[in-house]
């Protein structure tokens, strides 16, 4: 079935191809989801291979994990697969979610220009965060409560540096990762990305992109994804049974295969560590 939506969309649009799915019969598992596993095009080449599986098609929005949480509590998905472990756990405290795995991970970065005019590059997530809020150059923020946005704001914090929300040279997009890269690469500034999403951006212009890794390797910055199944005691609707076949997939020795082969550009986006 492919991609259905955009995070304008959202629920509207979910529950009506989801109703015209169900009219055909076909199980349909709704998932909500962060944008990088979106935007990458991880689901799109992992979403047939889980089909022809188990029979199952699996649909989903992209919106970000703050949102993502919020389709799950109410009851709008049957699964999350999100990145903000900080935020999982209150989701799982307030009995909103049952079954968490632990699926994969990769890395944060922070890119910038080639002639990174910040000189931020080789520096420690921590100076590189002061000498961006020191020197006031361009910083696109997503702004949107995703887990790649908590990810940033943690970083200020550890940095010692407010979070610059009403400086001029702060640019919050609201939007997912790809295009607050691109707005980035406009004001030739820099942003924190999920090396995936990079890989992705570098894909889109044949490996020579405008903005560039100018930080990474710091341990502040792995970056782990989980799947949550909607709590079927609190949402009498939702498919448990069919997250429950999910989870097991995507965490079974052919589900961690699936996430390890997905490559761009010959570079590994995600990489399988299934607990």
């Amino acid at each position: 079935m492919g991609r259905f939506f955009k995070r304008a969309s959202l629920v509207l649009a979910f529950i009506a191809v989801f109703a015209a799915c169900a009219a055909a019969e076909t199980p349909v598992l709704r998932m909500a989801t962060t944008t990088s596993t979106d935007n990458t095009g991880l689901l799109d080449y992992l979403a047939p291979l889980f089909k022809q599986d188990t029979g199952i098609e699996l649909q989903w929005v992209a919106v970000g994990t703050g949102n993502a949480l919020a389709l799950g509590r109410n009851c709008d998905v049957d699964i999350l697969f999100v990145h903000d472990p900080e935020s999982e756990e209150e989701y799982m405290k307030g009995g909103y979610g049952v079954d968490r795995k632990q699926v994969m991970y990769n890395d944060f970065v922070i890119i910038g220009p080639k002639d990174d005019p910040a000189g931020i590059k080789g520096k420690s997530i921590k100076e590189a965060m002061s000498i961006i809020a020191s020197k006031k150059v361009p910083f696109t923020s997503r702004g949107d409560k995703s887990g790649t946005h908590m990810k940033e704001l943690s970083l200020w914090k550890t940095a010692g540096v407010p979070v610059p929300e009403k400086e001029q040279w702060y640019i919050q997009t609201g939007q997912g990762m790809i295009q607050t890269i691109n707005i980035a690469a406009e004001h030739n500034g820099y942003t924190l990305t999920d090396r995936g999403t990079f890989i992705k951006y570098e894909d889109n212009h044949k490996g020579n992109p405008p903005l560039v890794i100018l930080v990474e390797g710091d341990e502040a910055l792995l970056n782990q994804y989980s799947v949550i199944a909607v709590n079927p005691e609190r949402c009498k609707e939702v498919h448990y049974d069919l997250a429950t076949k999910f989870i097991e997939w995507i965490t079974s020795p052919r589900g961690q295969q699936v996430i390890a082969e997905f490559k761009l550009l010959g570079k590994q986006l995600f990489f399988p560590n299934a607990k």
